[in-house]
């Protein structure tokens, strides 16, 4: 099925800042992340209300990015924490499964570890989840990343 704007058809994606206006979107995105195999962090579909109050609940610690193509929303990012561990925050990438392998995640870690250093986060950790090999590349490629953005900080993934 061809479409003006599909994966890979010229036009760069626009990556900024979360919106409240991003929420039934990015719902979206989780749904479509928990339908596939190996879904990571999200375990069941959320609803618009649940990703409103977690954009909320991050502030301007923590960041939602967003990637848009042709006026879609494509997939996001966070960087979540945990105010008991004030220096170390979770780096996590969600796409539309069309998307997903075309460098996308890649921009968007890029911002939230820009994010990172701009709040003086010292830790970054990745979510990984259990079998799911593209997801440790993924992250791999970040952790190699992750020096260059934010020199202050350390990637790590959970054993």
């Amino acid at each position: 099925m061809s479409h003006a704007n599909g994966p890979g058809e010229g036009a760069e994606p626009e990556y900024r800042l979360a919106t409240a206006d991003d929420a039934a979107a990015i719902a979206d995105v989780i749904r479509d992340v928990v339908e596939g195999p190996n879904p990571v962090v999200f375990d069941r579909p959320w609803s618009i209300e649940e990703v409103s109050m977690w954009r909320r609940r991050l502030g301007n610690s923590g960041a939602i990015y967003v990637a848009i193509e042709g006026g879609t929303l494509i997939g996001f990012g966070a960087l979540d924490y945990n105010t008991r561990q004030p220096e170390t925050c979770t780096l996590g990438v969600w796409l539309r499964s069309e998307w997903r392998r075309r460098g996308i995640g890649t921009v968007l870690a890029e911002y939230l570890l820009s994010h990172a250093r701009e709040q003086n986060f010292r830790r970054v950790v990745g979510s990984l989840p259990d079998n799911n090999e593209a997801a440790l590349s993924f992250l791999s490629a970040i952790g190699a990343l992750a020096p260059l953005i934010n020199p202050d900080s350390r990637f790590e993934l959970p054993l």
